[in-house]
């Protein structure tokens, strides 16, 4: 069984603030895009995001453009969206439908939703070439409660070893039947990890978030991750409220009808490294993607 602690039990003396340069330096935040993102399992959305085999989004890793695709068979699959040709970015577009195949717009390369290369123009004239050697590169995929994850490494640490914390803790809500309503892009003006470092604590919440205040009181918190990779517990709504709306009702049905009694007066905020913030409310829940741009800027979706 899960045990919560209140927050002001975990605190660990001699805790500080990273220094400053940390949060302004572009040699740091070069050596966080390769040390973390591009050895970590990166989420990149909901797997509902690609409905029909063909349709396929981009994603940005570490500075590589990532091709998310359903092929034929319905698996899901993760290329680097770089022709094996001449490296020309195939596709633009940050999302779309494929027919049948993915085509590089420069020499018409054209490789299966799979990433086998199926066609190269004139290449059967050339001596020795293979076409079996040139499917596109892949980066490795995961799938956790409804959320696509990427890894881009060469040789990545398992995603059920890295996210052995969280298999299975959130089951009960029923995440992976849900299906995304609505996507704003923020352009945020500061280091992402100002990002993270604000998702895990609401002691500014009765000053920046007065009314959210009166709905999930900061005091009532209580974790169930306290180190590591992996943050965060639960609030407790205040009564009369039902949810945290600005009417203080619920806006649709129960989230896990099946979750306990408990979990229908508490709102749940982890934050998941590398990039993924997740909010379960009893009657819905919010996921936000972190993608840092500059030291002083963040892209958050």
């Amino acid at each position: 069984m899960t045990a919560f602690q209140p927050t002001t039990t975990t605190f660990r003396q001699g805790s500080r603030t990273l220094p400053g340069e940390y949060f302004t330096s572009p040699a740091i935040l070069a050596e966080e895009a390769e040390r973390i993102f591009a050895r970590g399992w990166n989420c990149v959305g909901r797997s509902s995001r690609l409905e029909r085999p063909g349709d396929y989004f981009l994603a940005t890793i570490a500075g590589e453009s990532i091709l998310v695709v359903r092929d034929r068979e319905g698996a899901t699959r993760a290329h680097f969206n770089v022709c094996r040709h001449r490296g020309t970015r195939i596709y633009m577009e940050d999302s779309g439908r494929l027919l049948e195949t993915i085509q590089c717009p420069y020499h018409a390369w054209t490789y299966g939703l799979d990433g086998r290369l199926v066609g190269a123009p004139h290449m059967q004239e050339a001596e020795g070439f293979d076409k079996r050697e040139h499917s596109l590169h892949p980066a490795s995929l995961a799938e956790w409660e409804g959320f696509l994850f990427v890894n881009i490494a060469r040789d990545p640490q398992p995603f059920d070893t890295q996210w052995a914390p969280m298999r299975g803790r959130l089951a009960r809500f029923g995440l992976e039947e849900l299906r995304a309503g609505h996507r704003v892009v923020y352009d945020i003006h500061a280091n992402w990890k100002l990002v993270f470092e604000n998702y895990s604590e609401c002691l500014h919440c009765p000053t920046i978030h007065p009314k959210l205040a009166t709905v999930l009181p900061y005091q009532s918190g209580a974790n169930d991750l306290t180190e590591g990779p992996f943050l965060g517990g639960y609030m407790e709504i205040k009564p009369p409220n039902q949810s945290a709306t600005m009417s203080g009702r619920a806006c649709g049905r129960p989230i896990g009808p099946d979750a306990p009694a408990d979990d229908r007066h508490r709102a749940y905020y982890y934050t998941l490294m590398p990039n993924l913030l997740l909010s379960i409310h009893p009657d819905y829940v919010n996921y936000y993607l972190v993608h840092p741009v500059a030291p002083d800027r963040t892209r958050e979706e």
